[in-house]
């Protein structure tokens, strides 16, 4: 059974993460730069910490005992961003080692044009709980609104848009991801009641960090500062909830309908 701390012990802050592009990369390095389909926990925790005015050779203090929980709400597409580099002076590209004078080497043999690939995510929207002590959530929340340095969806190119802020919530993770109404935009829920009409439900993927989870991220971050960048490993549980739509005037489901096993793939 899923370990989830009772609703009196825990407050969750709840933050829509939504953008024309976000990036949140885990792993990958050097010339491909990938993206999760889903906020990372460094990149949540980086973002709240921005907004508090946390340096990055700060330790991270109160923000470590956080725990995250994210629902796709759109899960948007997939952008491949092709990249070309190269000195204008018509000269070798460096090479990241260094001599005994500090200078960068140039490549041998020589290399003038260098590829690298950045993945992004377009449109899409994500619901955010971060569970913790209600005064630390409480302080985070505040400084969401008025944000010390800028905040951005993975890399500094994603601004989110508005609102960012939802609130603090009472209950356990899942509680609060489930019963937040549906975040999606507003193209994507006409498309829905195209389909389906009004339904005052649908169903949404949720990914929650437990203490028995059966999957194990490497995203936990334990410092930020780039002379020694450290992360630890977490366990999560992934589930689906039936969430609100929010529609005005929803219309029930008929029995006679029966079990559609296209549903959650939007056919």
């Amino acid at each position: 059974m899923t370990t989830e701390r009772s609703a009196s012990q825990e407050s969750v802050l709840l933050l829509r993460l939504a953008g024309p592009l976000q990036s949140w990369g885990d792993g990958s390095r050097f010339n491909r730069r990938e993206t999760r389909p889903e906020p990372t926990k460094s990149g949540v925790v980086g973002l709240l910490a921005a907004a508090a005015g946390r340096r990055r050779d700060e330790p991270l203090g109160d923000l470590l005992g956080l725990r995250v929980g994210v629902r796709v709400d759109q899960e948007g597409t997939l952008l491949r961003d092709y990249h070309t580099v190269s000195d204008y002076r018509g000269r070798p590209l460096p090479q990241s080692g260094v001599s005994a004078k500090g200078v960068q080497k140039p490549t041998s043999p020589a290399k003038y044009t260098h590829i690298t690939e950045r993945f992004y995510l377009q449109d899409a929207v994500f619901l955010v709980g971060v569970a913790g002590p209600s005064p630390v959530l409480a302080a985070l929340a505040d400084a969401i609104v008025r944000p010390a340095f800028p905040l951005f969806l993975g890399r500094r190119s994603c601004a989110p848009t508005q609102p960012i802020l939802l609130g603090l919530r009472s209950g356990t993770l899942v509680d609060v991801l489930a019963h937040e109404v549906w975040q999606a935009g507003e193209a994507v829920k006409r498309e829905f009641e195209r389909r389906h009409q009004r339904l005052p439900h649908v169903d949404r993927p949720i990914t929650v960090e437990t203490a028995d989870g059966d999957d194990v991220r490497a995203d936990d971050p334990l410092s930020f500062d780039p002379m020694s960048r450290r992360y630890g490993t977490r366990r999560v549980t992934h589930l689906w909830r039936t969430i609100p739509t929010g529609f005005h005037d929803p219309v029930e489901p008929s029995d006679s309908e029966g079990h559609d096993p296209f549903a959650l793939l939007g056919w």
